[in-house]
């Protein structure tokens, strides 16, 4: 049995290095990323951007350098945390060709993002054995945290070992993602105009539910690829470093519930969930059919795993964002609709 590895706590004066491993940043977008350049700084940080950051096409640059850049930041030990600046498509094409035993035997970095960098951090701590964070992107790190909730930055400044508790708000934004970035660069608050708790999918229990396990997961969308693979291989995880099993917890960003339901599927055959001992659902904006919803589509493809199902959680692209550490030990409660979650980093 192996220890999961954690990064030094981020202290100011720290580098923090900008890369774009899928999604770059186009000319609309800009001032929102040297704003949020200015938001790290302004609490310390010396902040390093690297040069694959083109927004033009689907990718921020070639493979190679997308490659390189990143793994010299990881590879760097001034470079104390990795965050790109948003999320994209097609991360995928750099899992084979990382050198993943190089990456493992350096200092352990945090690598923190969500969406299309799912597909990243999970391999990450996977093959690696160090925790990342899944949590808010550049561009969404100026937010100020909803009540209840912590940024990805308060996470990674938490000493070794600790403990922190955070408690789902109750209110969300109902336009899905954060207000446009291109005609207002500088904002830090989203109005979260709506209502909604934490619901237990499947038991009809209104008592209290409460679930252990090492956390892990991400978006649908793109871990719906890894699974089966060496990249997104839970299971091996779970006999290395988690006897006492997995939360796991899955967001879809835009997918159709047929879709969803159809990716969670494959994801469920190919073993992902096989040693949850709950799973989370992060809350959706994205669309049901006339035939299938959005929860309908969890149950359908989730219902037989046998283990609580939690949906609502604020870990997707619905805004606010509960940041999430890749296998540190968590335990969830679900009371009367109050849901709270304490990670320990340990």
């Amino acid at each position: 049995m192996s220890t999961v590895r954690f990064p030094a706590p981020l202290r100011p004066g720290d580098r923090l290095g900008v890369t774009a491993p899928s999604a770059g940043v186009n000319a609309a977008l800009r001032p929102r990323m040297d704003f949020a350049v200015r938001t790290l700084e302004k609490r310390g940080y010396d902040v390093t951007v690297g040069d694959c950051m083109n927004g033009d096409g689907h990718v921020s640059a070639p493979l190679a350098d997308r490659r390189d850049e990143l793994t010299a930041m990881l590879l760097d030990p001034r470079v104390r945390a990795v965050v790109p600046p948003r999320g994209g498509s097609v991360a995928i094409d750099l899992l084979s060709a990382l050198d993943w035993d190089a990456i493992r035997a350096a200092e352990p970095t945090w690598l923190c993002g969500y969406s299309d960098i799912s597909t990243i951090l999970l391999p990450f701590t996977l093959l690696t054995g160090v925790a990342t964070v899944h949590g808010s992107n550049l561009l969404d790190t100026p937010y100020e945290p909803a009540p209840g909730l912590m940024s990805w930055l308060d996470v990674a400044e938490s000493p070794g070992g600790a403990a922190f508790t955070q408690t789902s708000p109750g209110r969300y934004h109902n336009g899905g993602g954060p207000p446009e970035w291109s005609a207002r660069p500088e904002a830090t608050a989203i109005d979260y105009e709506s209502a909604g708790s934490w619901r237990l999918l499947n038991g009809g229990s209104d008592g209290e539910v409460r679930l252990t396990g090492r956390l892990l997961g991400g978006c649908v969308e793109t871990l719906g690829n890894l699974a089966g693979t060496p990249y997104g291989d839970t299971s091996a995880f779970a006999e290395r470093h988690a006897p006492e099993g997995l939360l796991v917890y899955v967001e879809v960003a835009g997918a159709e519930a047929d879709e969803a339901c159809r990716t969670l599927h494959g994801m469920r055959l190919a073993g992902f969930f096989e040693r949850a001992t709950g799973i989370l659902v992060g809350r959706t904006a994205a669309p049901s059919i006339p035939t299938l919803t959005q929860d309908e589509a969890v149950l359908d493809a989730l219902g037989s795993v046998g283990v609580p199902i939690i949906a609502d959680v604020e870990c997707g692209h619905v805004p606010p964002t509960m940041p999430f550490v890749n296998g540190a030990r968590a335990t969830v409660v679900l009371a009367g609709g109050a849901g709270r979650i304490t990670q320990t980093l340990a």
